[in-house]
């Protein structure tokens, strides 16, 4: 299984599946089966540590790039054809209103290793590493207990900038409300 950052371009299977499934239409083959030639030739792929982006065209230039913290949902779907080639369409769909996804990953033999890594990326988790027990969003490892979070009397706050914040406001709100019950 290769790396999922390495795959830049989509498998030559792509392009029997835009033949076989533009035969069905007759004499307009040609007329259907052209801009999907183009699409598949000129189809990229970009896995970066930020995001992900795909783009094609040739007379029209068309980029998405999502980052990996806009990505709401992925759905994984497979017809007929591209079972019989081994391939499947991933939709990953963002939190901007629109029915239909966001972006749609074809012709990756590596469906399910590419919808694992892109929910790993999703959920803050680094793929193919250990995860930090104590970093923020990492999984834990395999066999291993969930991370805790440190205990709010904890003056140090566990090390973690945003828990300190909540405990100094905690203690700020403390002080305020025995000053009150003090005047009233």
């Amino acid at each position: 299984m290769r790396d999922i950052r390495t795959i830049d371009r989509p498998d030559p299977k792509l392009l029997t599946l835009y033949f076989v499934s533009t035969l069905t239409l007759g004499p307009c083959f040609f007329f259907a089966f052209i801009p999907l030639y183009f699409r598949y030739h000129t189809l990229r792929y970009r896995f970066e540590e930020e995001g992900v982006a795909m783009s094609w065209g040739i007379l029209w230039k068309r980029e998405i790039y999502l980052t990996y913290a806009r990505i709401q949902d992925i759905h994984l779907s497979r017809g007929l054809l591209e079972r019989w080639l081994g391939l499947a369409t991933i939709e990953v769909q963002t939190a901007a209103g629109k029915s239909t996804a966001e972006m749609a990953i074809v012709g990756v033999p590596e469906f399910e290793s590419l919808r694992d890594f892109l929910y790993a990326r999703m959920r803050g988790a680094r793929f193919g590493q250990e995860a930090d027990a104590g970093s923020v969003g990492a999984l834990p490892a395999p066999g291993s207990a969930a991370p805790t979070l440190p205990s709010p009397d904890d003056p140090s706050g566990g090390g973690d900038a945003a828990l300190g914040v909540l405990t100094d406001m905690r203690d700020t709100l403390v002080r305020i409300r025995e000053r009150i019950e003090r005047r009233g």
